[in-house]
């Protein structure tokens, strides 16, 4: 029986003007901040919170969002990018070795998370309407739903892919084994498109694809789990008084959305050329393992020392 067994060889943009191009990834992006957006406002109406409120925390939000993924990626995954390409650092273009337009590429949920927490500590400095806890408490209702586009804007992109596997969950992810150069130069077609296509749609580049092996669809695996972070979260919050307990929400958020993270691990290629791997554990595993254990330390432990009404 194959259950996710196919080959995967998507459209992943539109092309606009030159090397410009609308990547379906940054749509991704787009949606999840759009949904969230409307989550939050949803959660304000529902507490009677200024709305005036809201749309700061959403810029807040979205840019402490992009950089701390941009910055965590360079960090824990690719440090050299520093000293090769410094401006791609913090800008969706690529100038080593010519001018490009690549989208937001190369972001880290970690980096992402730290951020976030930032963020929102500079926000709650500006805007004293409710404690840090409280917008912490809420904010990763949305930031769940977000994750869930932000994995399959990775599978779109055929990156953030699992291990080889012969089990009846396997993709062969074309595009990421024969980059745009490789394909140009096996198939004989210059049109990049047009070469892809031909190793799906061409029965004579038959052995081109068999030369692919079949991975593990991990950024569904984990866009998937995340739809039950997002569930789990939104059913405590508007079921439960566990949303009043300071903290509990934020804690189970950690708990849930790191220890997913930390089991899809186990079927994901390593990240970067550089990577931790003590124990068995990857650099995704022990960058989740403080999460987790500050999430326990949130919902068992923490103690307001003030309760703000």
């Amino acid at each position: 029986m194959y259950l996710l067994k196919f080959d995967w060889n998507p459209l992943t943009g539109i092309d606009i003007i030159g090397n410009f191009k609308i990547h379906f990834y940054s749509v991704m992006w787009i949606a999840a901040f759009v949904i969230g957006h409307a989550i939050m406002k949803r959660i304000f109406k529902r507490e009677k919170i200024n709305i005036e409120f809201l749309d700061p925390l959403f810029i807040y939000t979205v840019l402490a969002t992009m950089l701390g993924a941009r910055l965590g990626h360079v960090i824990f995954y690719q440090p050299e990018l520093i000293a090769q390409d410094p401006l791609s650092v913090i800008l969706p273009f690529r100038f080593s070795g010519g001018f490009e337009f690549t989208g937001f590429q190369g972001l880290a949920s970690h980096g992402a998370a730290i951020g976030i927490i930032i963020g929102m500590i500079l926000y709650r400095k500006k805007y004293n309407y409710k404690s840090l806890m409280w917008i912490l408490d809420r904010i990763v209702i949305p930031v769940a739903s977000g994750a869930v586009f932000i994995r399959i804007g990775n599978f779109i992109n055929s990156e953030i892919i699992g291990k080889i596997t012969d089990s009846d969950l396997g993709v062969r992810f074309v595009q990421e084994y024969y980059n745009k150069y490789e394909i140009v130069q096996k198939t004989g077609i210059k049109d990049v498109k047009k070469a892809y296509a031909s190793i799906t749609d061409n029965p004579n580049m038959a052995p081109l694809l068999e030369a692919i092996p079949y991975r593990h669809a991990a950024q569904l695996y984990e866009s998937f789990c995340y739809i039950f972070v997002f569930l789990i979260l939104w059913f405590v919050y508007t079921k439960t008084t566990k949303k009043d307990q300071t903290g509990f929400l934020f804690g189970l958020f950690l708990i849930l959305l790191w220890s997913v993270r930390f089991f899809v691990e186990f079927v994901k290629e390593p990240q970067g050329e550089e990577f931790i791997n003590w124990f068995g554990l990857n650099t995704g595993q022990w960058l989740s393992i403080p999460f987790i254990l500050i999430g326990l330390y949130f919902m068992f432990l923490f103690k307001p020392k003030t309760t703000i009404k």
